[in-house]
């Protein structure tokens, strides 16, 4: 996992000075404290859904750019076999699954995502980000947490929210869940 987030924190630190931009002026354009940039660049910071889409907007830098080093090549169709999708492990017991990386002008990031347990975990890792959410729930159970409301998702459950609410889930029962994650802009 430090590994993936150091290889992130690297693009974005090659965008930065792709862009001629001084840490101070990137923190500035993404509206964050300058430090806490520089722990993103350096690999040292869990790195949100939300900031890496703050970037793709910003500076209209593919999303699956950012999270995997791959560039979207195809824009009529895009098959991902299974298991075989780019994968990141971006934030500590999260491991993302792309199953869009390699079509270009997404209108939405579609994801397996992995969860491992935490022994003795009561925190979410919050998230927040512009637009709609869709998770079905592929094998095991997990807690999201919506805007402070806990709800139990077992396998074949699904849910579809408004993904600028605080949330963040954990897997259930000691074991990883595993769930499709559809990311849909706004």
């Amino acid at each position: 996992m430090e590994t993936d987030l150091k290889q992130i924190g690297e693009r974005i630190k090659g965008l930065r000075e792709a862009l001629g931009f001084s840490p101070g002026e990137m923190a500035h354009r993404l509206e964050v404290d300058e430090d806490v940039y520089l722990q993103y660049e350096a690999g040292e910071r869990d790195i949100s859904i939300s900031f890496l889409q703050r970037i793709e907007r910003e500076f209209n830098v593919d999303l699956a750019t950012l999270m995997f080093g791959t560039e979207p090549k195809m824009n009529s169709y895009f098959i991902t076999r299974k298991d075989k999708g780019v994968s990141v492990e971006r934030v500590s017991a999260y491991k993302y699954q792309s199953l869009t990386a390699g079509f270009t002008n997404n209108v939405a990031e579609v994801f397996v995502v992995t969860v491992e347990p935490k022994p003795k975990e009561t925190d979410f890792f919050q998230n927040i980000h512009a637009g709609q959410e869709f998770n079905m729930v592929l094998e095991g159970s997990m807690m999201l947490n919506i805007n402070g409301k806990n709800l139990i998702l077992n396998e074949g459950d699904s849910i579809y929210f408004d993904s600028s609410l605080p949330h963040g889930m954990k897997a259930l029962n000691e074991k990883p869940v595993k769930f499709l994650a559809v990311i849909l802009y706004p």
